[in-house]
């Protein structure tokens, strides 16, 4: 008999009087009486006591096999693959020795991701799964794609996925999400691509796979084809698929088109589901309707989580309500019992911030029940250079940089107020320190979606095939927004940059390359919005220099940085001014 047993086999299935019956102990107690009682039953019987969570009486019976096989000793160790002793059970088998399949290495693998520490055992694993050809069977190689996700090694992910001969719909689904969790963006919707080429079918953890992609990059017109394609295959309707389209279109900017997905689902959404809504509608700085929605999500009988106070301290933040963010901290924790997270305390600091009160966000910043992390400390910064406080800014950026020396923002923000308070001896001792310390700054990154095609633009790049087009349109629109008022804003520069090379350093920053690109390509026609997409904060010039754009070309022009959207028309943004 073969030591690795048939991977398809099952266990003989229980009576059918037993169907229906909740208590594996009766099933047990009449299997005993059942002159068939053999091997096969014990199996079953194994893996009916752990969905019954009683994981001691699966052990019992397990002990009580005469002979266990490799569908006995899988059904042990997937009861327990929530416990380390799923491991040592694992080990026990090999000394028997016993060989696994490729469901026993499924679970084994599923025990290293849910378990601490167990990085390097899902290395020899991996090892012996390559010896005993398993790496490449669909469980088991789903299950490593898996592993290697949640690890944070997407591109391992990709060799084993690229190893394998044979990839169905749940190995492509695997490696799909694990891009998209690992920021992997391009390469999980371009897989999705390939997916569909190839006449795989898609399951709801594919396309939700590629609409968290989507909505991490806020590319509209590839969420509306993902979601038409939903549709089609009845995904639309699933909990999963749904809640991913409200993120996807909330992430794009279209709260309208997400909102109505929502509606249409709203029978079937759970709490992830009335989560993305609110988060939508706080990314735009709507607080009546998170409010609002948080209210009839109470109503409906669903129990706000942590999430969902997320979404409402992040909508206080944005919109300057600082006072209404206190009050939610604190009906958090009195009325819900819920623990706030250091990113709850984040709103709360970043609003307190945003109202001038520095000193008070200072203290909840070294009071609260967490070490400050980074964001805290920049977030402050950022609240400090707004509004002037040189001082206090180098003090954020001297702790933002004691957690982390090479943190760019720490050097440039801090660099900027003081420069913007001629405080010229220190501006040159930070940027010396940032040499000293070999500290780049991050490039400033923009991509606007054409057509289902994304295009990313660098600053002062010419690396684009209309590149002379897209330099030609943004030297017309600077000139033209000159003469209706505006005024480059040059605290941002150093001050030893001659004046031509300053414009010029603004002029080509990565968002208004990509704005002059949309509008070359003709790819926003009368009536629809510019969008753009950024991975660092607008800085203010762009800012000052697209509130004038907006009026020159009679368009609303959308831009997502890291902190929030701008919506930009007839000479104002929705940000008030404050990000």
């Amino acid at each position: 008999m073969s030591l690795l047993g048939d991977p398809t086999s099952a266990a003989r299935p229980l009576p059918q009087q037993s169907i229906g019956i909740a208590d594996p102990r009766i099933l047990h107690a009449r299997a005993l009486k059942s002159p068939g009682f053999d091997r096969s039953v014990f199996n079953n019987l194994i893996t009916l006591y752990s969905k019954s969570n009683l994981l001691d009486s699966s052990l019992r019976l397990f002990n009580q096999i005469p002979s266990p096989n490799i569908v006995s000793w899988t059904s042990l160790i997937s009861a327990h693959s929530n416990s380390p002793l799923s491991l040592t059970l694992f080990i026990s088998m090999l000394r028997h020795p016993i060989l696994p399949n490729q469901r026993t290495i499924a679970s084994l693998f599923k025990a290293c991701v849910s378990l601490p520490r167990c990085l390097f055992f899902g290395f020899s694993l991996h090892a012996l799964s390559f010896k005993l050809s398993l790496n490449t069977q669909p469980f088991s190689g789903s299950a490593l794609l898996n592993f290697y996700s949640k690890y944070r090694l997407p591109m391992d992910a990709m060799k084993v996925f690229d190893e394998m001969p044979e990839r169905d719909e749940v190995c492509y689904g695997a490696v799909i999400v694990g891009l998209a969790q690992n920021s992997k963006m391009i390469e999980s919707l371009s897989l999705f691509a390939e997916m569909r080429s190839c006449n795989v079918g898609s399951t709801m953890y594919s396309v939700s796979g590629a609409l968290r992609a989507v909505a991490d990059l806020a590319a509209l017109e590839q969420c509306r084809m993902i979601h038409g394609h939903a549709v089609v295959t009845g995904f639309d309707k699933n909990v999963i698929v749904g809640s991913a389209l409200v993120d996807g279109y909330g992430k794009s900017g279209l709260v309208l088109d997400a909102r109505k997905v929502f509606d249409e689902n709203v029978d079937v959404m759970n709490i992830v589901g009335w989560n993305a809504l609110m988060a939508s509608y706080a990314q735009q700085g709507d607080a009546n309707s998170v409010i609002e929605l948080f209210q009839t999500m109470a109503d409906r009988g669903f129990v706000p989580d942590e999430y969902s106070f997320l979404a409402a301290l992040s909508v206080f933040y944005n919109a300057g309500l600082v006072g209404e963010a206190e009050m939610w901290l604190k009906r958090m924790k009195v009325e819900y019992g819920i623990e706030p997270w250091l990113e709850h305390y984040t709103c709360l600091i970043g609003a307190l911030g945003r109202a001038g009160r520095l000193e008070d966000a200072e203290r909840i910043a070294t009071t609260m029940p967490f070490n400050p992390d980074a964001a805290v400390w920049r977030s402050l910064l950022s609240s400090c250079a707004h509004h002037g406080e040189a001082d206090m800014a180098l003090r954020m950026a001297r702790r933002l940089l004691e957690l982390d020396p090479h943190d760019d923002s720490a050097y440039s923000i801090a660099a900027n107020v003081l420069s913007a308070s001629g405080r010229w001896a220190e501006v040159a001792d930070m940027r010396k320190s940032m040499k000293d310390w070999r500290v780049k700054k991050e490039g400033g990154k923009s991509w606007i979606e054409v057509k289902g095609k994304v295009h990313v633009f660098m600053a002062g790049e010419r690396k684009h095939q209309r590149t002379e087009e897209i330099y030609t349109k943004l030297a017309e629109l600077m000139e033209a927004i000159e003469k209706l008022g505006y005024k480059p804003v040059w605290n941002e520069m150093l001050h030893e940059v001659g004046e031509g090379e300053k414009k010029e350093a603004l002029w080509y920053h990565s968002e208004k390359l990509a704005l002059a690109y949309v509008i070359v390509s003709g790819a926003a026609p009368e009536g629809k919005p510019i969008r753009i997409v950024k991975n660092l904060r607008i800085c203010k010039d762009c800012h000052e220099a697209f509130k004038y754009i907006s009026i020159a070309i009679k368009k609303v022009i959308i831009v997502r940085d890291v902190n929030r959207y701008h919506k930009f028309f007839s000479g104002s943004c929705s940000c008030g001014d404050f990000w």
